[in-house]
């Protein structure tokens, strides 16, 4: 029976110090398996355009753009707007080092489109938005100090909010025109619920420590339960099977 009474204190201290945290996996878990995760990551707030390239539209060669930014690099041709531009990167040399600075460039005549204003950020988003015709709530220039939901690499960006359902926001780079990023009300719970589920409430990184010593102590306190539940179960069947006897025994005297 020690191991019966040792199994049933360590069960108890183990449990009372896991059993929040067990909770809020249950909960956690229970989120983010029930939601649609298409839906959790905005794909239906973005409307998907084919890109189409013409020839024609073209009128600032490849070659003029290397003569104008000889260092440029990563370039993409892509439309934007219903335009032809051009995105690259050049990697600029300042004070504290060596900076990536990308750039938005316009196919048809050259002209820099970056970075990119208030009023341009609001008719990209809009454009990308599957219901143009929703109103936008706020619009705000990031560029330090982003909130939870965004990776600071992406500064600086616009943040358009929108006046719909969910309070979706995107994430409009400010050098590029890209949407980095979007955002809604189910997904920054989300956010907060994988970070309690992964026991890191800043790079939400599985394979942290303190989530390993929960897990193990956790392991640890089911299988001391086990152990009580083998002796409940078998000891109240011997027992039972005991008491029968006696009676029967009983009866024939």
């Amino acid at each position: 029976m020690s191991l019966h009474r040792t199994s049933r204190k360590y069960h108890k201290w183990l449990m009372l110090f896991v059993g929040v945290q067990f909770v809020i996996w249950s909960i956690s878990g229970a989120y983010m398996v029930i939601l649609d995760i298409d839906y959790i990551h905005g794909d239906s707030l973005v409307v998907k355009k084919p890109v189409s390239l013409k020839s024609d539209s073209i009128n600032y060669a490849l070659t003029q753009l290397y003569i104008d930014y000889p260092q440029a690099e990563n370039i993409e041709l892509t439309t934007l707007l219903g335009k032809i531009v051009y995105r690259f990167s050049t990697n600029q040399i300042l004070d504290s080092g060596t900076d990536k600075v990308e750039y938005l460039l316009s196919a048809d005549n050259g002209e820099l489109l970056s970075p990119v204003t208030e009023a341009y950020a609001v008719k990209i988003a809009k454009s990308q938005y599957e219901n143009a015709h929703v109103a936008i709530r706020q619009v705000r220039l990031i560029t330090e100090n982003p909130p939870f939901e965004l990776s600071a690499r992406h500064l600086p960006v616009w943040r358009i909010d929108f006046d719909d359902f969910a309070s979706p926001s995107f994430y409009i780079s400010v050098q590029t025109g890209k949407l980095v990023t979007k955002r809604h009300s189910f997904w920054r719970l989300f956010d907060w619920m994988f970070s309690f589920h992964v026991m890191d409430f800043i790079e939400e990184d599985a394979s942290n420590k303190l989530l390993l010593v929960f897990a193990c102590l956790s392991l640890l306190a089911s299988i001391f339960g086990i152990i009580l539940t083998y002796f409940r179960l078998f000891n109240q069947r011997g027992n039972t099977g005991k008491n029968k006897h006696k009676q029967k025994v009983r009866k024939v005297k």
